[in-house]
C-alpha cells in the first residue's frame, strides 16, 4: 500500500532526521509534500531505513512523466519517448528527455548547473567561466532575441551545452543578426528543450551540481547505459585547471570601452593608468570597464610569470574571472601573483582572480555545495553595510577561516554567508567574488573599477 510523504517522514524520525539521512534541506521535504512524491534517487535509503517496499513509495503508481511535447521530466527508464530527439543523463542515473537543437554529433559532458539570469543568454554562454558546464536556464524564453556580435563575451561559446524549457522561437529584436539555432550550429554546441527545468533545478539545488551528458545524435539513437557511464567517468571540476584552456595564447592590447545606447562601444584615447590584465578566462566587458575607467589595458596569458607581468611596467594588475578549480590553476598563478604583491603593485581581482588572490595571501579555497550563478545574487559590503544585487558565476569560494591576519573580509553572500570579497591594505590589493562588470546583470558594483584606479593614483 502506497505511503504518503508525511508518513514516510514520520517513520524516518521527523523532518530534520529525514533531511539529515537523505542529505537534503528541510525545504526539499516541503517540496515533496507539495508534490506528494519523493525523487527516485532517495528511494534506496528510505527503503533501507523503513523496510517498506518500492511499490509503497509515494507516487509509485502515478502516471508516467509527460511526453516531450508537454514538458519532459526526470525518468529512470531507458526507452526513448515518442518525439524525443535529445537526452540529458545525470551521473545518478536520472534521465531527462527532450528535443534537441543546435549542433548534432558528439555528446556534451560537464557539470550540470543552473543560471537564474532573466536576460543575456548569449553573454552567459560565452562567459569563459562556464567552461566544463552544461547550463540549465531557469528563465523560459531563451533564443527570442537572437544573437549578435556585440554581445559576445568571448569569441567562442565556453559552456558545453544548454538546457531550456521552451522550444527556441524565431527572434524578434532589432539587434538580432543570427538566430540562436544557427549560432549554436556554427559553434558546434548542442541544446535540449522541452525539459522540466524546474524539476532539474530543484534536483541541483537539493543535491548539488551533478555531472551529466547531453546527447543530440544525428541518427536519433541513444545508448543510455553508455551515456551514464560517460557521465560517471567525467572527473568533475574539482582539481581541474581550465584557465589554460580558455586563456589567450599571447599578449594583446585592449582599448574598447563599454557599450551605450545609440552609440555602441567606444575607444579609450586618453588613458591615465597602465594596467596588465591576467587572462584566466576574462570576459570582454571586464576589459571594457577597465578601459572606460581610464586604463590602457594589456592582456597577458594565464601562465604569465611575475617577471612577464612586471615587464610591462604597469600601474596596477587585474586578475580576471575564469573556470575550474582555483587550487589547480594556483599551481602556476599563485607564484606569479605573489611576485606582483612583492613588487608593491596594486591588484584587483574578480571571481577566479579573487580566489587566486586569496590563496596567494595565504588562504585556501573549497568547492561550494551549491554554486552561485545568475544576476540576482545579494551581497553585503561589510565595510558600509550596503547591499548590492550582483551577477555571479562560481562554484568555489575562499575559506574565510584560512585567511591570515591583515587580510580583511569585505563582503559576504546573503544567500549562504560565503565569502564575496577581501582586502589587504598593506599589500595594496582587494578582490570580489562577484562580477561588478555584470553583462548580463545589475550595475550596482561598477564603482569598484573606480576604487581600483584610485588605488593606482594614490
Amino acid at each position: 500500500m502506497s505511503q504518503t510523504v508525511e508518513t514516510i517522514i514520520e517513520r524516518l524520525g521527523g523532518a530534520e532526521a529525514a533531511a539529515k539521512l537523505l542529505g537534503v534541506g528541510t525545504e526539499a521535504l516541503r517540496k515533496w509534500r507539495q508534490a506528494r512524491a519523493i525523487p527516485s534517487r532517495h528511494h534506496a535509503p528510505i527503503i533501507a531505513a523503513t523496510g517498506i517496499s518500492l511499490s509503497d513509495m509515494p507516487g509509485a503508481a502515478s502516471p508516467s512523466p509527460l511526453p516531450p511535447d508537454q514538458g519532459a521530466t526526470m525518468q529512470t527508464n531507458t526507452a526513448t519517448p515518442e518525439g524525443a530527439t535529445a537526452v540529458l543523463v545525470l551521473d545518478d542515473g536520472s534521465v531527462f528527455w527532450g528535443r534537441g537543437f543546435g549542433a548534432t554529433g558528439t555528446a556534451a559532458v560537464g557539470e550540470v548547473c543552473f543560471s537564474t539570469g532573466m536576460t543575456g543568454y548569449q553573454e552567459t554562454l560565452t562567459d569563459p567561466s562556464f567552461a566544463g558546464q552544461i547550463i540549465t536556464f531557469t528563465f523560459p524564453h531563451i533564443g527570442n532575441t537572437g544573437t549578435n556580435a556585440e554581445d559576445l563575451e568571448a569569441l567562442k561559446i565556453a559552456a558545453s551545452g544548454l538546457v531550456v524549457k521552451q522550444d527556441i522561437t524565431e527572434p524578434s529584436n532589432w539587434r538580432d543578426t543570427q538566430t540562436l539555432q544557427a549560432w549554436l550550429v556554427e559553434q558546434g554546441k548542442p541544446g535540449i528543450s522541452g525539459v522540466d527545468t524546474r524539476a532539474l533545478t530543484l534536483r541541483i539545488r537539493d543535491g548539488g551540481a551533478p555531472n551529466g551528458v547531453l546527447s543530440f545524435p544525428a541518427d536519433g539513437r541513444f545508448d543510455i547505459p553508455a551515456l551514464l557511464a560517460q557521465a560517471k567517468a567525467w572527473p568533475g571540476l574539482e582539481g581541474m585547471d581550465l584557465a589554460k584552456v580558455v586563456s589567450c595564447a599571447q599578449s594583446y592590447r585592449w582599448d574598447e570601452t563599454t557599450w551605450s545606447w545609440g552609440v555602441g562601444t567606444g575607444r579609450q584615447t586618453a588613458p591615465k593608468f597602465k594596467v596588465v590584465a591576467v587572462d584566466y578566462g576574462a570576459k570582454r566587458n571586464i576589459l571594457r570597464c577597465l578601459a572606460s575607467a581610464g586604463c590602457d589595458v594589456t592582456v597577458v596569458p594565464a601562465t604569465a610569470s611575475a617577471a612577464e607581468i612586471l615587464s610591462h611596467n604597469p600601474d596596477g594588475v587585474f586578475l580576471s574571472n575564469g573556470p575550474g578549480d582555483p587550487a589547480a590553476t594556483g599551481v602556476y598563478a599563485v607564484p606569479a601573483i605573489q611576485g606582483v604583491l612583492a613588487a608593491g603593485k596594486p591588484i584587483f581581482g574578480i571571481c577566479l582572480g579573487h580566489q587566486l588572490l586569496g590563496i596567494a595571501l595565504g588562504g585556501r579555497t573549497y568547492k561550494l555545495d551549491r554554486g552561485h550563478r545568475g544576476a540576482n545574487q545579494p551581497v553585503q559590503d561589510l565595510t558600509t553595510g550596503k547591499v548590492e544585487i550582483t551577477s555571479q558565476n562560481h562554484g568555489f569560494a575562499v575559506d574565510v577561516n584560512s585567511l591570515p591576519a591583515g587580510v580583511v573580509v569585505t563582503h559576504k553572500s546573503l544567500f549562504d554567508g560565503s565569502n564575496e570579497g577581501l582586502a589587504c591594505a598593506e599589500k595594496r590589493c582587494f578582490s570580489v567574488q562577484y562580477h561588478p562588470e555584470a553583462s548580463p546583470g545589475p550595475t550596482d558594483a561598477h564603482y569598484l573599477f573606480e576604487r581600483f584606479t584610485a588605488m593606482m593614483a594614490a
